[in-house]
């Protein structure tokens, strides 16, 4: 079982990147899966997350990321995504993707397997 995170860059401000996240030994969409991010001198902090299809549908988004991020799934690709939009130098964090227990209205809860990060920069 492995999830591995990918994508990260250097992206200036006002640009885009397109994490993704892809899964080997388990199917993905039976999987709640979460985005976390953790920046130099900080705690890790959650970012987005997206039911199973087994779930509720819920799909969630920290306040900070609202309206600039969006979360998917590729059944065929196995692969999770996060598009991330309008990137400011307050995104620059090691970006990590794992499976979670749930996802909430409020964030997820529990935690699984986890991905290796990969480095997201944005440059002012």
């Amino acid at each position: 079982v492995q999830l591995q995170a990918f994508g990260g860059g250097l992206v200036q401000a006002g640009g885009s990147l397109t994490l993704s996240c892809a899964a080997s030994g388990f199917t993905l969409d039976d999987e709640t899966i979460g985005w976390f991010r953790e920046a130099p001198g900080k705690e890790r902090e959650g970012v987005s997350c997206i039911s199973s299809r087994n779930g509720d549908g819920t799909i969630w988004y920290n306040d900070f990321v609202k309206g600039r991020f969006r979360i998917s799934k590729d059944k065929k690709k196995n692969t999770a995504f996060l598009q991330m939009n309008s990137l400011t130098p307050e995104d620059t964090a090691v970006y990590f993707c794992a499976t979670v227990g749930f996802c909430r209205d409020y964030g997820s809860e529990g935690f699984g397997y986890w991905g290796q990060g990969t480095l997201v920069t944005v440059s002012s």
